[in-house]
């Protein structure tokens, strides 16, 4: 327990994971190189940060797969995937192993170097600027430097455990 707060009751836990079940999120794909090639997640934890400078948050699981190849300077594709990606989000949501998710869905590889998932509704290449440890999660500041849209505004949404 920090200093100066109220100790958590057991239930918050649940309570909290029940409630945010209810925050409807885009899905995107985050990508970074890894030692042996691109890693990539799932995430819902990316939103908009600043125009001035243009940036985005992503929250990352300090356990997740691309967690390990995080650093200030890291170069990052943030793909914000259409309503038709369902199956590249299950594949990078934990559906696929880590060798086999780049297999699903259509790729190119964007102007950063990293893969981009074809018809996104918006693939951002960045570059990390900060990263700060909170509970079991980094908060990444990532800063963006190029920008594709493509397609009608058509995100892929999910909320308690499925697609919208």
């Amino acid at each position: 327990m920090a200093e100066g707060y109220p100790p958590i009751p057991e239930s918050l836990p649940v309570q909290f994971r029940a409630a945010m079940r209810r925050l409807a999120a885009s899905v995107g794909i985050v990508v970074a190189m890894g030692e042996h090639g691109p890693v990539g997640i799932a995430a819902t934890s990316v939103t908009s940060l600043t125009v001035d400078p243009p940036a985005v948050l992503i929250c990352v699981n300090r356990a997740a797969s691309l967690h390990a190849h995080l650093d200030p300077t890291t170069p990052l594709s943030v793909n914000l995937l259409a309503r038709s990606q369902q199956d590249v989000s299950a594949a990078f949501g934990g559906g696929l192993p880590h060798d086999q998710r780049f297999t699903v869905g259509n790729w190119q590889t964007g102007t950063n170097g990293l893969p981009a998932v074809v018809a996104a509704q918006a693939n951002l290449n960045c570059v990390i600027d900060a990263m700060l440890a909170y509970g079991t999660h980094s908060i990444v500041i990532a800063r963006v430097l190029d920008i594709t849209l493509s397609g009608e505004v058509d995100p892929l949404i999910y909320q308690d455990g499925r697609y919208l």
